[in-house]
């Protein structure tokens, strides 16, 4: 598959965002301990994904269809970065994996430790509970862990 100069623009500004969020957790970690660090970072890129999500209220609480479509159409460079794969898009609910992970990748490449990529993959995925729950539905997600393969595996129902 051949990348295109916008799928390489995309991956670079998500790889920024990716050091972003390291150098500011490594700051926030020095002056307030990692537990601080967290709950901040967390609270933060929350309130980003409800800014993010709220394209989404209109198919809030149930029209799961309508959600699965606009999501993952609207996948960064035509979810090539993201790879969603839709295991279930139904009235009971969306389960989707990321096969890949331009953060991870990112925090990968700079040689970071699997266990702190984990970590800050759990971080980043609040964006995900922002985007989703912080607009009227129902959102878990199983994030990164050591030696797994793909991502993040989001599962969306419906709001009450």
């Amino acid at each position: 598959m051949s990348t295109s100069k916008h799928e390489e623009e995309v991956r670079a500004s998500f790889m920024n965002r990716a050091y972003v969020y390291l150098h500011i957790y490594d700051e926030l970690v020095a002056e307030l301990g990692p537990d601080k660090a967290k709950e901040i970072m967390k609270k933060a890129i929350f309130k980003r994904g409800v800014e993010v999500g709220s394209g989404f209220q209109k198919f809030a609480p149930a029209d799961m269809k309508g959600l699965c479509d606009a999501f993952v159409g609207g996948s960064p460079a035509d979810g090539a970065l993201f790879r969603p794969e839709i295991e279930r898009c139904d009235e009971g609910g969306i389960d989707l994996t990321f096969k890949r992970c331009p953060l991870k990748e990112a925090w990968l490449e700079a040689g970071l430790p699997e266990e702190k990529v984990a970590l800050l993959c759990d971080i980043a995925a609040v964006v995900d509970y922002g985007t989703f729950e912080g607009n009227g539905f129902a959102f878990t997600a199983d994030t990164y862990k050591p030696g797994a393969d793909g991502c993040c595996h989001l599962h969306i129902r419906p709001g009450k």
